[in-house]
């Protein structure tokens, strides 16, 4: 398991070695990206990166792809499905409205920034409607949304406005309306006025305050009103502590993704070194207990329990999108190219397997090891005794449901973003193609063509209508060893895990070529019976398993929880649910040989014709291994993927070729793998 530390480095960037530098054209090997000036207006500190408004950067490839399906699936038109967001009687459209709390937020900041990306005029139109409710809406007070209290009759709810904010930042960026700010204004004074005894308590909001931190700090460098920094401390010291030493406030697995960044935040407040660290501290201390596992997340179910750390453990899906966004903003603020990796590790290896292709249907709980995903009630087994915590279902829950949709459009406004410096910086990689202003005000235009992950080359090209002298960072990811740089006639080799900087003159149709050999790696997991998985590049693999989908009613309450509330009138034909069952043996062991599996290998397919790569059929990446079946290891007393067997379980003395694939095609997996080869005997050592 990788752990991060944070090192504060020189205000302008530590650069380690410059590699060429010929005629105007300058290339460094860098830690971060320069800090000439404050990322974040004076007296707020940090802001290595800032993110581009919402629509400036344009998906391209199977990324636009998964977009589009976003559109045409459940976060696209959830509005005519889902009952919490039913406009009549709305609480966010109507001050006598009884629904709609947290989910109409959840559902808007992803279903927005979607519609702004795709500048779809219909779904741009939708979340007008719901802007409108909010700005027209506001309380004499100032207070904006429903009012409601949380715990006792004088603590007000602030949660479900946190994401609200969230939503509106998007839209202001998006369109710039002038009521925007004033309310956002108003509303955190009136936030100021009540008391701490009173303030941000209660079930989720005590957790949850950075939501409502980050966007003081957004608003702040909107408009430079230094009458709302306060609220920053405000909310720091009236929330649960997320500065614990090699602990946390709250093990509840969503709450950890957004949670554990709150020091980070309040750092660019009171400029406390030792703030930051603390975020990393709490990333880390979360995955050395229950994050002994691939694909980035960790194995908390909904709530992490002292010993539940195999990997048939899962994360909620609203974690996972949570954890991507948190890995977004701590990309700005410390300019750490381990944010990045971390963020491209759950999108590529978690998120995809977390929904079902046509993105009208998400599973609750995604695991590394999980060959069966049903509706049956597996409480105990999981931390979630209800039904349909692992089926395939538009209703699986209503918190999930809604809040998915985030995931994808913010991974896309965070392909590239501004540097101090007046250059722009490759962050995450995809097709894509971003227009910003550098330097002096020109406009450039960035074109990224690349398949990445599946894919070994980004080649980007600068388009501008005149010359113009900027830097250009790209980041190099911690697992590419070997990457080299090219630009022109000159190539440089490049650092994992920092930034190469080209500074030169920029001319129309200029081209930079990353080249990052993907090679195999593995990692051990020894807090899970030394436990093995296999890398291929950025891309984790997973068993391929024959998946068997039996599709079911999605109202059926035999798989379905009680909570999943439609609308009057909709085709739930249109909206399947399914159970998946393995097909094939899924029980093996991995053959090791000197630290890699034996005699594993790759194949490249053709790319496939729907531009989507995430599924077992179109994957352009296959692999195979060897493998031992390990005959005791099945499904437990309740019919769930069971443990992974201890190292005194037999193995078959048949060694089989076993085939893998990218874990993010793998809706059925097993990602983390016994090792076929460990004493059976010894008397020694207990297991």
């Amino acid at each position: 398991m990788q752990t991060r530390k944070f090192f504060a480095l020189v205000a302008i960037g530590l650069a380690t070695a410059v590699t060429v530098q010929a005629q105007d054209s300058e290339i460094a090997i860098v830690e971060r990206p320069a800090m000439t000036a404050n990322g974040y207006r004076a007296p707020l500190h940090g802001g290595y990166l800032k993110k581009l408004a919402v629509g400036q950067v344009q998906p391209k490839g199977w990324l636009l792809e998964i977009l589009t399906r976003q559109k045409n699936g459940l976060n696209g038109l959830l509005g005519t499905v889902s009952d919490w967001l039913d406009k009549r009687n709305n609480q966010w459209l109507s001050d006598q409205g009884n629904h709609g709390w947290e989910e109409v937020p959840y559902w808007l900041r992803g279903y927005s920034s979607l519609a702004y990306i795709l500048n779809d005029e219909q779904m741009k139109q939708e979340a007008q409607v719901w802007f409108e409710g909010v700005l027209t809406h506001l309380k004499s007070n100032g207070e904006l949304g429903p009012s409601g209290t949380d715990g006792d009759p004088q603590t007000p709810d602030l949660w479900a406005k946190m994401p609200m904010l969230w939503a509106l930042q998007t839209y202001y960026e998006a369109t710039g309306d002038e009521r925007v700010l004033p309310a956002m204004t108003r509303y955190f004074k009136w936030e100021m006025t009540i008391p701490d005894d009173h303030f941000l308590k209660g079930l989720w909001q005590s957790k949850r305050g950075s939501d409502n931190e980050w966007s003081v700090v957004w608003l702040y460098n909107q408009t430079g009103d230094e009458s709302i920094l306060p609220l920053i401390a405000k909310l720091h010291r009236c929330g649960v502590d997320w500065t614990m030493k090699n602990d946390l406030p709250n093990w509840h697995g969503v709450n950890v993704a957004q949670g554990f960044r709150e020091p980070a935040t309040y750092y660019i407040y009171n400029g406390d070194e030792q703030m930051l660290q603390a975020a990393y501290d709490n990333h880390n201390t979360m995955r050395q207990r229950y994050g002994q596992v691939p694909g980035g997340m960790y194995g908390a179910d909904e709530n992490a329990r002292q010993g539940y750390i195999d990997p048939r453990q899962g994360a909620e899906t609203c974690a996972v999108v949570e954890q991507m966004a948190s890995d977004e903003m701590m990309m700005g603020i410390t300019g750490d190219p381990f944010w990045a990796d971390h963020c491209e590790n759950v999108a590529f290896n978690t998120l995809p397997a977390a929904l079902m292709p046509d993105m009208r249907s998400l599973r609750y709980i995604t695991s590394p090891n999980m060959a069966v995903s049903d509706g049956k009630n597996y409480g105990g087994s999981i931390d979630n005794g209800l039904l349909g915590m692992l089926s395939m279902s538009p209703f699986s829950s209503r918190c999930c449901q809604h809040n998915h949709g985030m995931g994808w459009p913010y991974f896309t406004e965070h392909l590239v973003m501004a540097t101090n410096d007046g250059g722009l910086c490759t962050m995450l990689y995809s097709a894509s193609e971003t227009t910003a202003q550098v330097a002096d005000g020109t406009t450039v235009t960035l074109t990224e063509d690349t398949n990445y992950p599946f894919e070994e080359e980004v080649r980007l090209t600068v388009k501008t209508a005149n010359a113009v002298r900027f830097p250009l960072y790209i980041r190099i990811p911690a697992w590419a060893e070997g990457a080299t740089v090219s630009t022109g006639n000159s190539s440089v080799s490049a650092d994992a895990g920092k930034y190469v900087k080209i500074t030169r003159t920029w001319q129309n149709g200029d081209q930079v070529t990353l080249k990052v050999p993907m090679t195999f790696t593995t990692q051990t997991w020894v807090q899970n019976k030394a436990s093995v998985s296999v890398n291929y590049g950025p891309l984790t693999l997973s068993l391929l398993i024959g998946e068997q989908y039996k599709q079911r009613d999605p109202s059926d309450p035999d798989i379905v929880q009680g909570d999943s509330h439609w609308q009057a009138g909709v085709n739930k034909a249109l909206w399947p649910a399914y159970e998946i069952f393995s097909a094939t043996p899924w029980n093996y062991a991995l053959k090791m040989v000197d630290g890699l599996p034996k005699d594993i290998t790759v194949s490249h397919k053709a790319w496939p014709e729907d531009n989507y790569p995430f599924t077992l059929e179109s994957v352009p990446l296959t692999f195979t291994a060897k493998g031992r079946k390990i005959p005791t290891w099945g499904f437990d007393q309740k019919g769930m993927t069971g443990t992974l067997p201890t190292r005194f379980a037999p193995r078959a003395e048949e060694e089989e070729t076993i085939q893998l694939v990218p874990m993010g095609a793998a809706r059925l997996r097993i990602s983390a793998f016994p090792q076929a080869d460990v004493p059976t005997k010894d008397p020694d050592c207990e297991d």
